[in-house]
């Protein structure tokens, strides 16, 4: 008797679903489901025709172009500075004036490359005006696109340059120089801070505290690995 309602029941279902969707059996779910089954390089190119349409925040408003990030796929470290500056909104792509051309030098000191194993980003995606710190409410805005790009990306570490994107991603209120030099956690992934390569720049004597941080980066990439 229990199978025979049970039979009786799938029946019915099936019943309802010709009747709402013809003859293929498309349930509700078939559009997550096709969304899980996504790749991740489809689902982190959604997330930039996201941040290009996007106008949850005032920035949107006078960028000229949005600068979503860009890397590899499997990256050992995901890069998270604070927003695009001049050149980036120029050109859309994250870290390519001065600080970002030094950047590549810290990456290259200790065996990393923007083109062979770091992904990088920034905590919002349009440049705030005259290169401000971005707002709480910018950062609150633009958070969870970053947030969905950690999640796909799963990089083995995190290293935020500045004070703004350090605060962000460690949950903290302190000033860089005192976040820096320690280990810290984002859901499972750990997390380095350091100096912004712009800051450097102006005071190189923060050089050799930015050694002691990459250093650090590097003895936690070789301990995932």
């Amino acid at each position: 008797m229990k199978n025979y309602k049970k039979t009786f029941w799938n029946i019915l279902n099936l019943i309802e679903d010709y009747e709402r969707y013809g003859f293929e059996d498309v349930h509700p779910e078939a559009e997550f489901n096709e969304e899980k089954k996504k790749s991740r390089e489809e689902l982190l190119s959604d997330i930039s025709t996201e941040v290009k349409k996007c106008t949850l925040c005032v920035l949107s408003k006078n960028r000229k172009n949005p600068v979503p990030g860009e890397g590899i796929l499997d990256p050992l470290v995901m890069i998270i500075g604070e927003g695009p500056g001049a050149e980036e909104d120029r050109t859309g792509k994250p870290f390519i004036g001065r600080a970002g051309k030094y950047l590549d030098k810290w990456l290259e000191a200790i065996k990393l490359s923007r083109n062979e194993n770091c992904f990088i980003g920034n905590i919002v995606k349009c440049r705030p005006p005259n290169n401000r710190d971005p707002k709480p409410e910018e950062s609150f805005a633009c958070f969870p696109y970053l947030e969905r790009q950690i999640d796909i990306l799963k990089p083995k570490v995190i290293l935020t340059v500045g004070r703004i994107s350090s605060q962000i991603m460690t949950g903290r209120s302190l000033g860089i120089g005192a976040l820096r030099g320690k280990i810290y956690r984002y859901k499972d992934t750990p997390l380095v801070t350091t100096y912004h390569p712009s800051g450097v720049l102006r005071n190189p004597a923060l050089r050799p505290r930015v050694w002691d941080d990459l250093r650090l980066l590097r003895t936690v990439i070789d301990e995932r690995m």
